[in-house]
């Protein structure tokens, strides 16, 4: 149908690329920023970073209805892709920061302490909690030593759990479903309107309809209300008339779905440029279409760079302490990261189609047909 052929077109397909590309970045700068510029010359709010996520969860969303409508028809080839994509970085990522923590603190280990960048006690329940990604249930939140946007990850394999179970359960799917946010817990599901909305954009029928005027609208309209929504930190202001009702004690156990009320503005503005975009985005062909190699291979890497990047770049800050604060060191820090993410973002990359074949062949359950490359979530 001509709405299938629109929701993940060559032209949009890219575009969301770059866009997934673009909020892994602006969470590497933000967090580049904090450890290499002064308080005074960052304009932007410290939100930055937090806001990115959101467009990754709404994306994430989408990207997931997608390919359980035409890639994957049944809950055990859902899970043998959701795992070997996950897994694949998420080991690494774990054996990374542990690397680099203990790099970093041994050349400076007050760095860590006065900054309370990196918790290590209880090493084993830490340790086990993200290879489970159990470490946001509830109000429980335990930090993977320094590698704290692991966060976001735990927070989407909830949200695989809750779809997959609602999908593929068939007629004991409404129980399954509600067993499993049970567990979850409250403060996962604060954010999971975010990331259904992504869902519901991709299997809204009327938004594939909208004429190409009201698409320049929307996307045109959305990007403007996004930097308003970022430059006068709307999220926190909202944060902290939320804070007001739920008392201070709750409101900070919520820890990352604390700004819940700005993140369903923000990701109705984000859900706005996405609709948008899906009107107008064969005007973007011509464009994005000369640069589309490049574009797959850095955006294939979003993960990567997500997932890699903060045990990094506190070592880099440590490395460059003796630089300034300033453009130089903050350009000599991104540098300094992406020199060691990008490399083994290439490699950890590289076996994910080899670990979706090993679960192929020995997770329990019939063998489905040979394996087709869906959109990475």
């Amino acid at each position: 149908m001509p709405e299938a052929r629109a929701a993940m077109s060559g032209s949009y397909s890219l575009y969301l690329d770059v866009l997934r590309l673009l909020a892994a970045l602006v969470v590497l700068v933000s967090h580049a920023a904090w450890q290499a510029l002064p308080a005074g010359v960052r304009w932007w709010p410290d939100s930055l970073g937090h806001n990115a996520v959101v467009v990754f969860f709404v994306l994430s969303g989408y990207v997931i209805a997608y390919v359980a409508d035409h890639k994957e028809h049944d809950l055990r080839s859902f899970w043998v892709s959701r795992l070997a994509r996950v897994y694949s970085v998420a080991v690494p990522a774990l054996l990374l920061t542990l690397l680099f923590d203990r790099i970093g603190m041994a050349l400076d280990p007050a760095f860590y302490a006065e900054g309370n960048l990196a918790a290590y006690d209880h090493f084993g329940v830490r340790l086990l909690a993200s290879l489970a990604m159990v470490n946001e249930l509830w109000l429980v939140s335990i930090m993977p030593f320094s590698n704290s946007p692991y966060w976001s990850l735990c927070y989407e394999m909830a949200y695989y759990l809750l779809f997959s179970l609602w999908v593929f359960g068939g007629r004991h799917r409404v129980l399954l479903t509600a067993v499993a946010a049970l567990v979850i817990g409250p403060k996962i599901l604060l954010l999971l309107p975010v990331w259904l909305l992504g869902v519901a954009l991709y299997h809204w029928r009327a938004g594939y309809r909208l004429p190409e005027v009201a698409g320049w609208l929307l996307w045109a309209g959305s990007i403007v209300g996004i930097v308003v929504f970022q430059v006068a930190d709307i999220g926190a202001q909202l944060s902290a008339w939320s804070r007001g009702w739920l008392g201070d004690g709750l409101h900070h156990r919520l820890h990352f779905s604390k700004h819940f009320v700005g993140d369903y503005l923000l990701a109705l503005l984000i859900g706005a440029h996405f609709l948008g975009t899906r009107c107008v985005a064969h005007r973007f062909e011509a464009l994005l279409g000369v640069v589309a190699g490049a574009i797959r291979s850095a955006a294939g890497l979003t993960f990567s760079i997500y997932l890699y990047h903060l045990p990094v770049v506190f070592v880099a800050a440590i490395v460059l302490e003796g630089v300034p604060p300033g453009a130089g060191r903050f350009a000599a820090l991104v540098a300094f990261v992406l020199a060691i993410v990008l490399p083994l973002g290439l490699l950890t990359e590289n076996r994910k189609d080899g670990l979706r074949r090993w679960l192929h062949a020995h997770l329990p359950g019939a063998t489905p047909p040979p394996l087709k490359e869906a959109p990475r979530a």
